[in-house]
């Protein structure tokens, strides 16, 4: 892994614990997806995500409107990691950059950004609007328009979905490891490495900027110190 030099974040799970209703609720009004329960508000993110990429079809602006009134539904209900703004202070006085790369709409990620006053941490936000479409589209955006090479990037994941978006766009997987089984089942699709929290993304970086002439390997940071995945 090369020495990094930005960090794209999606604010869904890797931010903030959002709740799965809101998501759901456009699954099913949208797609006539059968309602459902679900514990992991990530999970029916990136489900909805699927099916509007799936589709193929245009939104009308109604579907629009409504999509922006639950999304912002979500954000209000949204519970923000207590760590994120020490985490965020710290990796802007190191020099990295970083980028929000959401598949919500701009109202709601605006809304998610000044509620919790994070908007000057951020170089750029892109989202489905400004980059005109969802999963890669934003992560594409902020590389063409910060001109990042995609080898000294890094995304925050905390599902398959975003695994599987990191490796198409060519940029590196940061597991956020929020639930113990998970992190495990999806740690056997090689990312490029994990944390428990954000407090450690400091230090994970300081790491590859020491180790950079070594082999990549994945590396989770627990409190006896970095091992590998």
């Amino acid at each position: 892994m090369e020495v990094i030099e930005g960090i794209l974040i999606e604010p869904v799970g890797c931010l903030a614990e959002f709740p799965s209703g809101p998501f759901l609720e456009l699954a099913y009004h949208l797609f006539d997806r059968k309602r459902k329960t679900s514990h992991s508000g990530s999970r029916a993110y990136w489900h909805l995500l699927n099916l509007i990429q799936s589709s193929n079809k245009k939104l009308e602006e109604s579907e629009r409107k409504l999509i922006e009134t639950l999304e912002i539904q979500a954000v209000d209900a949204a519970n923000v990691y207590e760590d994120v703004v020490p985490a965020l202070s710290e990796l802007k006085a190191m020099g990295i950059k970083l980028f929000v790369a959401s598949s919500l709409s701009g109202a709601a990620t605006t809304c998610f950004l000044e509620r919790h006053s994070l908007i000057e941490f951020f170089s750029a936000v892109w989202t489905s609007d400004n980059s005109r479409g969802v999963k890669a589209a934003p992560l594409e955006a902020a590389i063409a328009g910060a001109s990042l090479n995609p080898e000294r990037v890094m995304f925050l994941v905390d599902t398959l979905e975003g695994l599987k978006i990191a490796q198409a766009v060519g940029v590196h997987s940061i597991l956020m490891m929020n639930d113990p089984d998970e992190a495990r089942r999806l740690a056997m699709h090689n990312p490029s490495g994990g944390i428990v929290s954000l407090h450690e993304l400091p230090d994970f970086i300081r790491l590859v900027a020491a180790e950079n002439a070594s082999p990549p390997a994945a590396i989770k940071f627990s409190s006896s110190g970095p091992t590998g995945i």
